[in-house]
This record gives structure tokens, C-alpha cells and sequence, in this order.
């Protein structure tokens, strides 16, 4: 909107975008998005308590910018949207602290191709002592442990200014592939919280998983999927084999004339570093401009400040400083212009010669001198990041040349297979800044990421075959839900209506879920052959704690077992389930018309789509906490010589039955007990939703746009309550099960107890 100017965009291309409401800029034939909104608006949609709050529309097509970096680089982390859970508690400090006294090789061993860190016999000794307990598997259980584990890895494999920066008293993650800060993500299972308490930062409270999508599977929802990206060959197999989708190479605008040059490989990092420092200063000198590419932020500021030591003045462009990254990389094509960046810019970004706006002069001096010159300081592991790198040069046609020099001590080197190397250079006495430029050995380092590729692309392939179960789970919940909701908000006229325009589909549903219950608990308690070993007495009491029953229901009960159960038992059934089917439509119809009797154009449909939405939210959460804990135990399963995914998805067919059982017999256990439509009306996942986690780019609290269902301001922050409850504990301070006795005492008629489920569960 030319009209419009936002005067806090520091990039004039985005002064005068204007903010406009989600659910319009959907309506828009053409879309343009991130593909962190993209998904989050999903997961949103299918947690609004109402249609009107839905924004998407359905699922068509769409293309997928930088295909590559969304769907393989990404692939592996979830879009999770959370609530705060439990409380923070001080172990995660008692652990960091207790971790740094332990040993490398003497109390654990770190992997650091698998990036793992196991505890020894003597590390969990030595932790005992110092907690004073006997053993920690019984008095701290499994989750202590687990706890320490990730305490280690928090010391161990997380390296501050590599993983993560410190800002503002947060730990912010950084990006391995594009080096960007991801503000709104955290790491899962205690790991975000230990190493807050390895940086002394406060700790954010564990939480909840409301809703959960990957990248992979939400975007394999589009009927029609395509995508573009200059790095798309190497991962062709992937492509075909996951999205189904074909690789097409468009050859370039312009010839390509850039020089790409063999890999120097030093001894030490500290040589490599001196020798980029001097080709560097050669380059500078003829006033050709070099773009530096570095892995980390911490190598990046190293590197930078080696620089200004030797007289150079490079601009330095990380996660810490992104705001400004229009600004540096639009001048990195200038006449003697030193940038040294993170994968920040080894990606989409278009260098000019002679800047932006170009000087004709100053472009004609910078082709003369070779144009860009790329220069990578470390390879990374996929090939795809240092193409990307390379990608800055030569770019239409233009003149410019790109090399990596590489150390036996940069971690792609030292992991895979760079020890034998380094030994061979001690053995020859090859001095530290002495470079050894081979095309073998470049081929050694390519054949080392094919490797590292092949093992992604099966961790990736892995992963997918797993989270398509829960996919399948997802979209069979949401289709039920949205369903519920279209039902519940149908006006007159529109499917099958009753008087006043209710809506008498959704009373349907729920009358068939009362139906399916009853005709369960009859068949159980009348499974025995013999009519006098049916247990009537239980089946009257079930049927009690469904809906209001008169004393007479006991005697009706066993006369229809005593009459019809002489001739024919499985009619005796049906005759048993039909009556109390009839009753409780009965009492469903006078409960009607008491809601009706209130007036004040009261719609009990809204009750209803209530109880049947509540039902579902709550235990759709409880089974993603379910499936997260089965799947990662799974695993074990392949000690007894079965193959984990086949068990995986044996157990999680049960889980999902078991599910839908549970949301029939919680709208069945509570739908004839409605008293007041606020007490029904539970807090809207929407609102519930605190945390939003991502592989996002560049996220902000204020200037992110998760605030779709933000609430107006109600003052005070000291007023706000808890949304997830904690759960009820007996004397003993264990958890209380669905099915165990209610703690309050209560009991039926007959003294037996009354299940929690049934009682103060509901």
C-alpha cells in the first residue's frame, strides 16, 4: 500500500507492507507467507472453538520458495504449538553444577558423529553420593536420570555462539543452516531447560504439546506440491521418494564462468585462519570484494576480529546483527568490500557488482579485478549449504571464483575420517599454514558428506514412516472436529432441523455415542451363558451415573432378563439395550426442553458442539503425550527381534481405539449432567496456546504474528491463572489413574467405589 509507511522496518522494500487480518489475506486468489505461519494457522484452525475463527482455506496449491531448506533441511523439526505445564524446580541448577565435576572417558563418553553423551557406572555412582541416596532409580525414578543426561548434553555438546547465543537473559537457538536466531523455539525434554542452568538464566517452566505438525506432512496435504531452489540435484532421490516429486534442471540465464577452485586443507585451524587472512589481504589490495562464509558465530566474531588486528576492516553479518543484513549484503559486491557472514548469506541472496545501486566505474574496476571471490572457511556437512555459498558468485553471467580452505581439526574433518591426515601431516613435518591442495583429497571430503547425507536422508525417511501414523490420527480428529463444528453452526434450513432452527444432527451424534455405550456395558455384563449370572445390578448402576433413572428401572431389568431370557438370550439383550437406549432419549428430550424453557434465544446446539469440542481437545493432548512416550520406547522392542515400526504401529491402532473410546465415554459420562452452558465452555485450546515452536527464520514476541487469537489486554500479568492443571495426587503423592477409586470416598449403593473417572475426574 503506497499510502501506508511502517517506520520500524529498517529495510525500505518492507516500509510500506500493511498489516491486514489472517482470514483476509487467505481469501486473496495469491497467498504469500512463511512457511512457519503457513503451519501454525493450520494447527490454529483446528483448535478455534468456532468456524469464524478459522482463516485457511483448503489445501490446494503451493510453491515452496528454497524447497530444499523447508523440506530436507527442516524436515526433522515439528511445528509444536504448547502451554506452560508443570513448574520449573531447582534440580535442573543441582544438576548443571554436579555435571561440570565430571570426567570425559572416565564418567562418560561423547559421540559426536550421533551427538550423543552416555553416562558410566562410575558417573552415576558419583552422582549418588553427591545427592545422598542409595540408589537413583528408585528415589528420583527414571526422570531424574533422564535429567542429568540432558544436563551433560546441555555441557557437552552444546556450545554457546555455535548452538545457541545469550539475549537478554534468553537462550535463543541458532540455525545450523542458515545461522539465523530462531526466536519462539526451544528445545524439547528438559534439554532448553538445562542449558538455561548452564548459562544461569531463568528457567522457563516444561510444557504442554497441544498441537503438532512436521514439515513433511503438512505440506504433503497439498493436492499439488512443486517448489524451486538452485540446490535441488543433490537431494533428487529424497524428492521422489518422500514427496513424490520430480527434479527438473533449468539451465542458467547466462552462461556460468566462475572459477571454482580445489580445497586447500591445512594442519590447524589457527594456520587455516592466517592463510585466509593473507589471500584475503592479496585480494583486498587489487580491490577485488570477498564474501567469507563461516559455520558458526562464534568463528565468524573470531575470525572478524583477527582481521581488524592485521589492518583489514570486514563487515560482520550474523544472527547477533540480522536487522542490518539488507544494508551489508546489498554493498558486499563494492570495490575492495571485505563481508564476513554466516550461512545467513549462503542463501537466495543476490550480490551486485559495484553495489546496489551498482556504479558503472566501480562495477567495471571489480570485473576486471575477478568480481566476487567466495571464500569458505569450513565445509559443511551437506553439500547442498556450500553450493549455496558458492551460488553468491557468478551469479547472470558475471565473473568470480569461489575455494574452501579446510583444517584436519574443523569438525566435518576430525569426525569423519580426518585423523589419518593429520598423522600424515605430522609425519611429513607440514608446517601449519602449509596448504595441501589435491583433487583427491577434495573427493575424500565430498565422499565424507555424501555419507553424512545418506545418513540424514535415512533419519529423515526414518522419521517420516513414523509420523505418518500419528498423521493418519490427526487427520481423522481434525475431519471429526471440524465437522462437529459445521454441524453445530448450520442455520434453519440447512440439514435436518427441528423446530426453532436447532439443530438436531449434533443431538444424533451424541445419541448414537450413548447407544454404542450402553450396548458395551450390556454386552459385558451379560457375556455369561447363564441369564442368573447377569449382572444387572452393575449395568443399572452404569446406567444411573449416565443419565437420572427411576428405582423401577432394577425391577424392569430383570423381568425383561426373566421373559425373554427363557427363549432367546441375545434377545433378551437387545431388548435391555433398546429400553435404556429409550430412556435416555427420553431424559435427552426433557433436558431440551428445559435449556428451551430458559428462552432468551438460547441454542442447546451450542452445548452440545461444547461437550463433543472439549472431549476431544483434552484427549487428543493426552494421546500426543501418549504416542511421544510409546514411540520412545519402541525402540526396545528390536532386542526381541521385532521390527519397531510394525510394533509401533500395532500399539498406536490400539491407542487410537482407545482414544475414540474415551471421547464416547466422556461425552456420554457428562452430557446429561450440563447445568449451566459456562460450565461446559471450557478455556478454547486457541487460548490456551502460550509457545509456539519452529525452525523458524527470524521470530520476535512483537513482531511475530501468533497473536490471531490474542485477547485484549486485562491489565495486570500478577491476575493471569494457569490454564493446565496439575494432576490430582492420593496421600502417597502418586497420580491419581483414570480408573482408580475417587480419593473423596464415594461410593455406589452397593459400597463399591466410585471411579475417579466417574467422580471429581470428569
Amino acid at each position: 500500500d503506497p499510502e501506508f509507511t511502517d517506520d520500524s522496518q529498517y529495510d525500505e522494500r518492507l516500509q510500506h507492507f500493511k498489516k491486514i487480518e489472517r482470514k483476509e489475506a487467505y481469501q486473496c486468489d495469491i497467498t504469500y507467507g512463511t512457511n512457519n505461519e503457513f503451519g501454525f494457522d493450520y494447527l490454529r484452525d483446528n483448535m478455534a472453538p468456532s468456524l469464524e475463527r478459522m482463516v485457511q482455506r483448503g489445501l490446494y496449491y503451493t510453491i515452496v520458495d528454497e524447497i530444499d531448506s523447508i523440506l530436507i533441511d527442516e524436515a526433522r523439526t515439528p511445528l509444536i504449538i504448547s502451554a506452560p505445564a508443570e513448574e520449573s524446580t531447582d534440580k535442573y541448577y543441582k544438576f548443571s553444577q554436579l555435571v561440570e565435576r565430571l570426567k570425559e572417558n572416565e564418567d562418560y563418553n561423547i559421540d559426536e558423529k550421533m551427538r550423543v553423551a552416555t553416562l558410566t557406572e562410575t558417573a552415576i555412582a558419583k552422582m549418588e553420593k553427591w545427592l545422598g541416596v542409595e540408589n537413583i532409580y528408585v528415589s528420583g525414578g527414571v526422570r531424574d536420570v533422564h535429567h542429568i543426561e540432558q544436563a551433560l548434553k546441555a555441557r557437552v555438546l552444546f556450545k554457546k555462539d555455535r548452538d545457541y547465543v545469550v539475549k537478554e537473559g534468553q537462550i535463543i537457538i541458532v540455525d545450523e543452516f542458515t545461522g539465523r536466531l530462531m526466536f519462539g523455539r526451544r528445545y524439547s525434554e528438559g534439554l532448553h531447560q538445562a542449558i538455561e542452568a548452564k548459562e544461569g538464566v531463568p528457567i522457563q517452566r516444561e510444557s504442554q504439546t497441544l498441537a503438532t505438525v512436521t514439515f513433511q506432512n503438512y505440506f504433503r496435504m497439498y493436492k499439488k506440491l512443486s517448489g524451486m531452489t538452485g540446490t535441488a540435484v543433490t537431494e533428487a532421490e529424497e524428492f521422489a521418494k518422500i514427496y513424490k516429486l520430480e527434479t527438473v534442471v533449468i539451465p542458467t540465464n547466462k552462461p556460468m564462468i566462475r572459477k571454482d577452485m580445489n580445497d586447500l586443507i591445512y594442519r590447524t585451524e589457527e594456520g587455516k585462519f592466517k592463510a585466509v587472512i593473507g589471500d584475503v589481504k592479496e585480494r583486498n589490495k587489487k580491490g577485488q570484494p570477498v564474501l567469507i562464509g563461516t559455520i558458526s558465530i562464534e568463528k565468524n566474531e573470531l575470525l572478524a576480529e583477527m582481521m581488524k588486528r592485521e589492518g583489514l576492516e570486514p563487515q560482520v553479518l550474523n544472527a547477533k546483527n540480522h536487522e542490518k543484513e539488507a544494508q551489508f549484503i546489498a554493498q558486499a559486491g563494492r570495490l575492495g568490500a571485505i563481508t564476513v557472514a554466516t550461512n545467513m548469506a549462503g542463501r537466495g541472496v543476490d550480490i551486485i557488482l559495484g553495489g546496489n545501486p551498482p556504479d558503472k566505474e566501480e562495477q567495471k574496476k571489480v570485473i576486471e579485478a575477478g568480481g566476487l571471490h567466495v571464500l569458505g572457511t569450513e565445509r559443511h556437512e551437506a553439500r547442498r549449504i556450500d553450493n549455496q555459498l558458492r551460488g553468491r558468485s557468478g551469479r547472470q553471467g558475471d565473473p568470480g571464483s569461489s575455494q574452501f580452505f579446510v583444517s584436519t581439526e574443523d569438525d566435518l574433518m576430525r569426525i569423519f575420517g580426518g585423523d589419518r591426515m593429520r598423522s600424515l601431516m605430522k609425519t611429513l613435518r607440514v608446517p601449519e599454514d602449509m596448504p595441501i591442495e589435491n583433487r583427491i583429497v577434495s573427493k575424500s571430503i565430498e565422499s565424507a558428506q555424501m555419507k553424512v547425507e545418506g545418513n540424514n536422508f535415512d533419519i529423515r525417511k526414518h522419521l517420516v514412516e513414523y509420523d505418518d501414523v500419528i498423521n493418519k490420527h490427526r487427520e481423522s480428529i481434525y475431519r471429526k472436529r471440524r465437522e462437529i463444528l459445521e454441524l453445530g453452526e448450520k442455520k434453519a434450513g440447512e440439514g435436518e432441523e427441528g423446530e426453532k432452527g436447532e439443530n438436531k444432527i449434533l443431538s444424533n451424534i451424541i445419541l448414537d455415542m450413548v447407544e454404542n455405550e450402553i450396548e458395551q456395558v450390556v454386552s459385558f455384563h451379560t457375556a455369561s451363558e447363564n441369564v442368573k449370572d447377569w449382572n444387572l445390578a452393575e449395568i443399572y448402576e452404569v446406567a444411573s451415573t449416565i443419565f437420572p433413572v427411576e428405582k423401577e428401572l432394577k425391577k424392569d431389568l430383570s423381568a425383561f432378563a426373566e421373559d425373554e431370557g427363557k427363549l432367546n438370550k441375545a434377545r433378551a439383550r437387545t431388548v435391555i439395550i433398546e429400553h435404556l437406549v429409550k430412556l435416555a432419549g427420553e431424559n435427552y428430550e426433557k433436558m431440551k426442553e428445559q435449556f428451551k424453557a430458559i428462552g432468551a434465544g438460547f441454542n442447546f446446539s451450542e452445548i452440545e458442539k461444547a461437550i463433543l469440542i472439549r472431549s476431544i481437545d483434552t484427549l487428543w493432548i493426552e494421546h500426543l503425550d501418549a504416542m511421544d512416550y510409546m514411540r520412545r520406547g519402541i525402540g526396545l522392542r528390536g532386542y526381541g527381534q521385532r521390527d519397531p515400526l510394525v510394533e509401533y504401529k500395532k500399539e498406536a491402532y490400539h491407542l487410537f481405539n482407545e482414544l475414540n473410546s474415551l471421547i464416547q465415554k466422556e461425552v456420554v459420562y457428562s452430557v446429561f449432567k450440563v447445568g449451566d452452558i459456562n460450565q461446559v465452555k471450557a478455556p478454547s485450546l486457541v487460548d490456551r496456546a502460550k509457545q509456539f515452536s519452529a525452525p523458524a527464520k527470524t521470530m520476535d514476541e512483537k513482531t511475530s504474528s501468533f497473536s490471531g487469537f490474542k485477547q485484549a489486554d486485562k491489565g495486570s500479568n500478577s491476575a493471569t491463572v494457569d490454564m493446565v492443571k496439575p494432576k490430582l495426587k492420593n496421600a502417597a503423592g502418586e497420580k491419581i489413574g483414570r480408573n482408580d477409586p475417587c480419593p473423596c470416598g464415594a461410593k455406589r449403593p452397593d459400597g463399591t467405589p466410585i471411579k475417579y473417572k466417574h467422580c471429581h475426574g470428569k
